[in-house]
């Protein structure tokens, strides 16, 4: 997100989360659905729920719950409005930066280990703003190429024939049309 304040509040304190830890409940108005849905370049979001059990972990705080949405996108065939139910699993983990961790400077390399579990996220300072979070666990969940089930390039009558395309097939028939000539 490119703005500096966010949608909406979901910020929590380290210091004073309890011991058990405590559930922290979402659900965002219509004006803030209809801001986040620009924001993700969505045509509606008409529902935003998610319910979260934070507790604390090693100086930090895991956040763990679910995420229910109900999200409005142009179908990429037609354009037509197509519906999508998001319901995401949301477990993440906030600790604080290591005594003495230096952020790596740009251009040095860094060892990523792929099957390892995700890497928890840094904290400085006693609150953590799950807003971010949950906009990124929605992002995710969105289909990239939304459409309706009947819905196919067939349908609109376009040609998927293997007859090759582009500039190169223009100057291919020429060369058979000549080649037919002589």
């Amino acid at each position: 997100m490119n703005q500096d304040s966010p949608l909406f509040d979901a910020v929590v304190r380290i210091d004073r989360l309890p011991a058990t830890g405590r559930e922290i409940k979402v659900s965002l108005d219509e004006p803030t659905r209809a801001a986040l849905a620009m924001e993700l370049k969505l045509s509606a979001i008409d529902s935003f729920e998610a319910t979260l059990v934070v507790a604390p972990l090693r100086g930090g705080i895991r956040a763990l719950g679910r995420l229910v949405a109900e999200i409005v996108q142009p179908s990429v065939v037609t354009f037509e409005p197509v519906g999508q139910h998001v319901d995401e699993v949301v477990d993440r983990v906030f600790l604080p930066e290591p005594h003495g961790y230096q952020k790596p400077t740009p251009g040095s390399e860094l060892f990523v280990d792929l099957e390892d579990d995700d890497f928890p996220d840094h904290i400085d300072g006693p609150e953590v703003d799950l807003s971010a979070l949950l906009i990124e666990t929605l992002a995710l969940a969105i289909d990239p190429y939304p459409r309706h089930a009947e819905e196919s390039l067939d349908s609109l009558g376009v040609d998927l024939g293997n007859e090759p395309s582009g500039p190169f097939a223009g100057l291919e028939k020429l060369k058979r049309s000549t080649d037919s000539e002589s």
